[in-house]
């Protein structure tokens, strides 16, 4: 297994809002956290990746490919993310400096990562922005973040998210805020870039719709507990927990109300 979480807990300021979940990730496998605003999922995700907020603390085990992760340090820590752990926020100004062009935010990337030289970190950014279908590479590059639509700036943060090919990628929420076009179109170039690159993937969402077209396995969470798992096709045809349910008949609602291209 790639990662294995075991009774991971999260702590804020003496409250638990993460208690027990544990969940494993094989290599190249595509597993999601799905669970209602609150649920724990992104936490868990911060948690696993050393990026709690101030006055959050977790325990219990994280193993990334038999190594713990749990007490590591910061500068351990920040060597994994990019080589081997990789992340795609919601919202990806959180990832792009507004004040950097899209091209050197990316070469920066590898550069850090890969140990390449500027010149071959600037080719290699043209090639990573063409790889994630952004139009008229040579020229976006040059492009400030705020000159680029919300979808372009996802693909962007995905670029650089991937640029370094980290070996696990996760994906926190990164269709929510695009409308239902561009949101299955970044789905579409999520779930093959991961299957290019066979990377292992995390898919955070509240959309069981949206779970079921990039993960083969999930795990649902409520009030910081794992209320169930297992493959999304079965969750899909036979939901057994209340939470599930619920998210089920949401996203039966999404995938049939009209214009909402889904399944027809």
């Amino acid at each position: 297994m790639s990662l294995v979480v075991q009774d991971l807990c999260v702590d804020i300021d003496g409250r638990r809002v993460v208690d027990g979940v544990s969940f494993e990730v094989p290599d190249s496998g595509r597993v999601g956290l799905i669970g209602e605003s609150g649920s724990g999922k992104s936490l868990t995700a911060l948690a696993i990746l050393g990026l709690l907020p101030d006055g959050a603390t977790a325990s219990g085990s994280v193993r990334w490919q038999g190594r713990e992760l749990i007490g590591v340090s910061d500068r351990e820590l920040a060597g994994l993310r990019g080589d081997d752990l990789g992340i795609v926020f919601q919202d990806p100004r959180t990832a792009l400096n507004p004040i950097r062009t899209i091209g050197r935010q990316i070469a920066e990337s590898v550069r850090i990562h890969g140990g390449l030289s500027r010149r071959d970190a600037a080719a290699r950014a043209i090639a990573e922005a063409r790889r994630v279908r952004l139009p008229d590479p040579e020229r976006i590059v040059r492009r400030y973040p705020h000159q680029l639509s919300g979808g372009q700036r996802q693909r962007a943060a995905i670029a650089m998210a991937l640029a370094p090919r980290p070996r696990l990628l996760i994906a926190d929420e990164p269709t929510t805020a695009l409308d239902v076009t561009i949101q299955a179109e970044i789905l579409e170039l999520l779930r093959g870039l991961v299957a290019e690159d066979g990377m292992s993937l995390v898919f955070i969402t509240h959309d069981l719709a949206v779970l079921a077209q990039v993960a083969t396995d999930a795990v649902v969470l409520a009030h910081g507990r794992v209320v169930e798992a297992g493959a999304v096709s079965r969750l899909l045809d036979a939901p057994a927990h209340p939470v599930t349910q619920a998210l089920l008949r949401d996203a039966t609602a999404t995938l049939w109300r009209p214009g909402a291209g889904g399944a027809r």
